[in-house]
């Protein structure tokens, strides 16, 4: 059984409708990636999945269990956290002030200083900067600050949208390399990112969005050597 799946999700805004029956599943110690053009409906759909944007129809079931009508703060101490596109920090609060506030769940509470520990290992950055408000840091350590506060959770799955956005090819290498260590220890992923060659290189498996539509999905290695890949996202 998939740790998460949206079937036939149709959402949008107002009146107007952006998703149009929509399916996908993560199974269960795997990263999927969600790759399509901006405007595709990719950061929709992670908005429908974690209830920031209500489905018009469709459900999301999350560990068999459908979750469709819960609030997004039930959903996240259920174990489905996202670290949202832009990183949304606190920049007026410490590296430490924002981090436990990514343990503010029962769950977390209870597995703080263990999970304490794995993001400062993870990130030995923010060990040296736990005094320092978080607005202050450069783009790359807030992105670091943003994964570590979402790991602070102890999720279930960890939802990534954008996280390489505005960050230099060093960086955008450095937090890949985070995220291939974080599924290299068996953390259930769904990742949407625009950089799709580093994305579909550490995928498992990939879907491929355009129009607010599924148009192609299979094994992230095959989807890379795909004419149709290669040509729309990869520039070959």
């Amino acid at each position: 059984m998939p740790v998460l799946e949206a079937r036939n999700i149709e959402a949008g805004y107002g009146e107007v409708q952006v998703l149009w029956g929509v399916t996908v599943e993560v199974e269960k110690g795997t990263l999927t990636a969600l790759i399509g053009s901006n405007g595709s409906g990719k950061t929709t759909l992670l908005k429908a999945i974690m209830g920031i944007v209500p489905v018009w129809k469709g459900n999301v079931i999350f560990n068999g269990q459908d979750v469709t009508k819960l609030p997004t703060h039930s959903r996240v101490e259920l174990g489905m956290v996202m670290v949202p596109e832009g990183r949304m920090i606190f920049p007026n609060m410490t590296v430490l002030e924002n981090l436990e506030m990514g343990a503010y769940t029962k769950r977390a509470e209870e597995r703080f200083e263990e999970q304490f520990e794995f993001v400062l290992n993870l990130f030995p950055r923010l060990r040296e900067r736990l005094n320092q408000k978080a607005g202050t840091m450069s783009g790359g350590e807030q992105q670091m600050l943003a994964i570590a506060r979402a790991l602070m959770s102890v999720p279930e799955i960890l939802i990534l949208d954008e996280p390489s956005l505005g960050l230099s090819p060093k960086l955008t290498l450095e937090i890949f390399e985070t995220v291939k260590k974080l599924k290299d220890e068996g953390m259930t992923m769904l990742l949407v990112e625009q950089n799709v060659h580093l994305s579909l290189a550490i995928a498992d498996y990939a879907y491929v969005m355009s129009e607010g539509r599924i148009k192609m999905e299979g094994i992230a290695e095959e989807l890379e050597k795909s004419d149709e890949i290669r040509k729309a996202y990869l520039g070959i």
